[in-house]
């Protein structure tokens, strides 16, 4: 068990080929201290277990700690597969480390058929998910769909397509933000089964 004293650190989950050196991911990964990209080994093809395997094999490789994930497009399918069969690698006893996430512009599970192998029910722990009213890879009624099931905080950023380079995306204040109330709380959260009563008081 990590020290609680430990820095709260973020970890961040491209989707399909990667977030380039112009994406938002690129940008809030320089944001942060100590901050680390789990790197699939093979962009293109969109794994859910495997890309899901390899965000367990990156914090696997990590000193213990507490992390909040910031997760983009079939990334946040993965880190959704990889909290669901996450406690399968721990014992009972042990936390995830994984303590909170953001999500931001998930791709639609429908569209690589992965609606049954994803979570049905709350995520373990506080999450918040950023979509979009023009996003091609998921319909803004679909993204609140699963916010729902999924008991994220919901944010609209209204008419920004898929949120990457191609739609003007390039630094993400609304991710800084969001990411460093998250590491904040759980910073002043003692007890790690305290986790998921966090609560979202914000605006972006």
């Amino acid at each position: 068990m990590p020290y609680r004293g430990d820095p709260v650190r973020v970890l961040v989950i491209p989707g399909l080929y990667d977030s380039g050196p112009d994406h938002w991911q690129s940008w809030l990964q320089q944001q942060f201290r100590r901050s680390l990209r789990v790197r699939q080994e093979d962009w293109a093809r969109p794994e859910l277990d495997r890309w899901a395997e390899r965000i367990a094999e990156t914090l696997d490789g990590q000193p213990p700690g507490r992390w909040v994930a910031v997760a983009h497009s079939f990334g946040c399918l993965a880190l959704a597969r990889y909290l669901e069969r996450g406690r399968e690698r721990l014992a009972p006893w042990q936390p995830l480390p994984v303590r909170a996430a953001l999500l931001v512009a998930p791709a639609d599970p429908r569209k690589f058929g992965l609606e049954a192998r994803l979570p049905q029910a709350r995520l373990p722990l506080p999450s918040c998910m950023m979509a979009s009213e023009t996003d091609p890879w998921m319909r803004l009624d679909a993204a609140r769909t699963w916010a729902r099931r999924w008991g994220s905080h919901f944010i609209n950023l209204g008419d920004v397509g898929h949120i990457n380079p191609e739609s003007g995306f390039g630094p993400l204040p609304q991710a800084k933000t969001v990411t460093q109330l998250l590491v904040h709380q759980l910073e002043r959260t003692r007890r790690p089964e305290r986790a998921h009563t966090l609560e979202f008081s914000f605006a972006v």
